[in-house]
C-alpha cells in the first residue's frame, strides 16, 4: 500500500529502519523495539526534498527517507481526507450502524450526505458498520452478514491493540461468515476497521 513503506527515521542524529504507515490521524513507525507515534495534529511543518519527508513537531525534527513518497505523503499531511471520504462512504449513499458509534461519527456522515437507516429496516444498504468491542460482539457477524449483497460492505469496528478481540479475531469471524476481508483503515486513535465484501463468486 502506498500508506506503508519500508524506510529509514532519522531523529535526534539517531537512525532506524523499519517499517512506516501514515494513518487517519497519525504516522506509526516500528523498527524492532522502536515504536513511534506522531499526531498529525502535532506537525508544525511538512518538508519533501529529495526523497526525503522533513516532519517538525514540539518534540524536534524527523526525517523519513521515503523515496518518490516522500511529496505524496507531505500532500496527504498537508490535505488528509476525511474519515468519511478514507471509508469510502459517498453522498446520497445508504448507511446502516449496527452498536455504538460515537455522535461525531454520525453527524460526519449526515454532513457527508450518507442516508443513515436503522438495522430493523428492511433495506439494503452501500455500508454497514458493525462496532465489535469484544469476541463476544463478533458472534452476531453470521447475522449481520446475511445483510450484505452484492456490493453492500461491511466494516467491522474494533479496539487497537487489545488482547481480547485481535484483527485475527475480527477476521476470523467474517471469513467464517462467507465474507472477504480487502482493506484496513484506522477508525480512530483508539480503533481500527477492518472492510468485508461478499467473494466476487456470490455476488
Amino acid at each position: 500500500m502506498g500508506n506503508e513503506v519500508n524506510c529509514t527515521l532519522t531523529q535526534g542524529g539517531k537512525s532506524s529502519t523499519g517499517r512506516a504507515s501514515l494513518e487517519t490521524t497519525e504516522i506509526l513507525f516500528r523498527a524492532g523495539d522502536v515504536r513511534l507515534k506522531i499526531p498529525l495534529s502535532s506537525i508544525t511543518e511538512a518538508r519533501a526534498q529529495d526523497g526525503e519527508l522533513r516532519l517538525c513537531t514540539k518534540d524536534g525534527q524527523f526525517t523519513f527517507e521515503l523515496g518518490p513518497r516522500a511529496e505524496k505523503w507531505r500532500e496527504k499531511i498537508a490535505n488528509p481526507k476525511s474519515l468519511i471520504d478514507k471509508l469510502g462512504v459517498k453522498p446520497g449513499e445508504r448507511v446502516t450502524l449496527i452498536g455504538r458509534f460515537p455522535a461525531e461519527f454520525n453527524a460526519s456522515l449526515k454532513k457527508h450526505g450518507a442516508q443513515l437507516a436503522t438495522p430493523e429496516a428492511v433495506v439494503v444498504s452501500s455500508w454497514i458498520f458493525f462496532a465489535a468491542e469484544s469476541r463476544d460482539d463478533l458472534a452476531h457477524i453470521k447475522r449481520v452478514a446475511k445483510s450484505v449483497k452484492g456490493g453492500t460492505a461491511l466494516w467491522i469496528v474494533y479496539p487497537k491493540g487489545q488482547k481480547h478481540i485481535t484483527e485475527a479475531d475480527v477476521r476470523s469471524s467474517g471469513l467464517a461468515s462467507g465474507l472477504t476481508d480487502i482493506k484496513v483503515a484506522s477508525f480512530s486513535p483508539a480503533h481500527t476497521a477492518l472492510k468485508f465484501v461478499l467473494p466476487k463468486s456470490k455476488r
